[in-house]
């Protein structure tokens, strides 16, 4: 009999309706799963946190719980399941994938748009499509179940706040499709590591995100970098990855953070699509700043934060920055 582990950290799925609003309710959730048909030949246990978590208050410390969890529970159980608020899911997907090095079991993030007291709720089938994902032995990843499919946790993004449509993976395909049948489209699934596993506790790091607009100054931009102490930043910029390079100061001033040691990776802050060199204006990998390519600023951020707390040298995050580690970025 396999064995799949829950991890309930709270989210709209387990909230009931009160005068104030959606409010998570202790316990609720458990009431809610027990009236779920058995799965054959599937044991689910369950640890609820005590303190039920609206996602858009996750912290670090709560990311480093989830991977505790999942490794003291790693050697007893088939797979994982974690439930997790919609608004930070995305974040916390990514982190997981960076984090938990050495990966061959499923690990699936899943929540709801609506909660699972709701006659409409989306939450009952998006748990069931994890069940059936976290009980796929040869699925090696961090992956969100919502809304009929199987995504990526290092390529997903949150894309609507009303629609059951929650999650999509613009510049990957999804890994499975739950219709009237299922479609595992495995082959687009990652290879088993060779390695053991062995989880990166993520720890505190000054890292920023930071986007160009047309039409506003760039003067805050250019007194963070010359002025704020930062390990690292993510910047958002233009098409494929282009900044007005006629101004000299925010030129200057990026010059000047690389040669510091701050990391900083170039991302497009485009839906869909990658940072190429296309253009003059894609000056940027001349400045010493790293392509991100096609990465999600979710998937950036936490690949920084989880490459920092290896205590890998500055060079090496570097080049770890451009290669494809878990399925975040599309090579070539």
């Amino acid at each position: 009999m396999k064995k799949i582990l829950i991890i309930y950290t709270g989210g709209t799925i387990g909230m009931d309706y009160t005068p104030q609003g959606l409010m998570p309710v202790p316990g609720l959730f458990k009431s809610q799963i027990d009236t779920l048909e058995p799965i054959q030949d599937v044991q689910i246990d369950l640890i609820e946190y005590e303190q039920l978590i609206d996602s858009s208050d996750v912290k670090l410390e709560h990311w480093q719980r989830m991977i505790q969890d999942i490794a003291d529970n790693y050697e007893s159980y088939d797979g994982f399941i974690i439930i997790h608020g919609t608004d930070t899911m995305a974040y916390s997907a990514s982190v997981l994938s960076f984090a938990l090095r050495g990966l061959d079991k499923p690990v699936v993030l899943t929540g709801s748009q609506l909660p699972l007291v709701h006659r409409r709720s989306d939450g009952w089938n998006n748990l069931i499509d994890a069940l059936f994902a976290a009980n796929r032995s040869d699925l090696n990843e961090v992956a969100i179940a919502f809304n009929n499919k199987l995504l990526r946790g290092c390529r997903a993004q949150k894309v609507s706040t009303y629609r059951f449509f929650g999650f999509d993976s613009v510049d990957e395909e999804p890994l499975a499709e739950f219709g009237i049948t299922i479609n595992w489209f495995t082959k687009r699934w990652l290879k088993a590591t060779r390695f053991s596993f062995a989880p990166v506790m993520p720890k505190p790091a000054k890292i920023l995100d930071l986007s160009m607009r047309p039409g506003f100054t760039t003067d805050f931009i250019i007194e963070t970098l010359n002025n704020v102490e930062l390990d690292a930043i993510v910047l958002q910029t233009y098409g494929s990855g282009n900044i007005p390079i006629h101004n000299l100061a925010l030129v200057a001033a990026l010059k000047a953070a690389v040669a510091r040691g701050v990391i900083i990776v170039n991302i497009t802050q485009e839906i869909e699509g990658r940072v190429s060199n296309d253009y003059v204006s894609s000056c940027l990998h001349d400045l010493g700043i790293i392509s991100g390519c096609d990465m999600t600023i979710e998937a950036a951020l936490a690949k920084l934060l989880v490459l920092r707390s290896t205590g890998m040298s500055l060079a090496n995050i570097k080049a770890a920055m451009s290669e494809n580690i878990v399925g975040e970025l599309t090579e070539g």
